[in-house]
């Protein structure tokens, strides 16, 4: 089954948003696509942050289940696209072995680089989770509307 991996510092703000929406996108539209998430910074096994928590179940999505991971290589190796949430995740991953793999979320999802990361939420309010899930979930749209246009075509991700 194709894995796309999603990562972010903590793996308990922006990527298990990005997951929790990417999943529900992409069941929406009937595609097996496994999604999963990591840290660059991840204290395994910890929490979605309160923030993140909340503003999921606002829109109906449970991350109670959710429990940090920390990035390795085997996550990197094991997934067919990287979709990081800032630059410096990126570098990680590449250093990690998925240069040929890995794009800001942003930049797959068509915005200019000026404008292709996610700025942490982290120990922010929740009117600033709020704003990180609703920028995430129309960054996640279009990633996903891209990645099922060449889910028959991998050269072209």
């Amino acid at each position: 089954m194709t894995q796309i991996l999603l990562v972010c510092t903590g793996n308990i703000c922006r990527s298990p948003m990005a997951e929790s929406i990417m999943r529900q996108e992409f069941e929406r539209r009937g595609e097996r696509v496994e999604i999963v998430s990591a840290g660059t910074g991840a204290w395994d096994g910890a929490l979605a942050s309160e923030g993140a928590y909340l503003v999921a179940l606002e829109n109906e999505l449970d991350l109670s289940q959710h429990r940090a991971t920390l990035l390795t290589r085997e996550l990197v190796e094991d997934a067919d696209l990287v979709l990081t949430m800032a630059r410096h995740h990126r570098v990680r991953v590449e250093e990690l072995g998925g240069t040929e793999k890995t794009h800001l979320l942003g930049e797959y999802a068509g915005r200019q680089s000026d404008d292709a990361e996610v700025g942490d939420p982290f120990g922010s309010d929740l009117p600033v989770y709020r704003d990180t899930f609703t920028e995430i979930q129309t960054l996640v749209r279009a990633a996903v509307e891209r990645f099922s246009n060449t889910l028959n075509d991998p050269d072209s991700r």
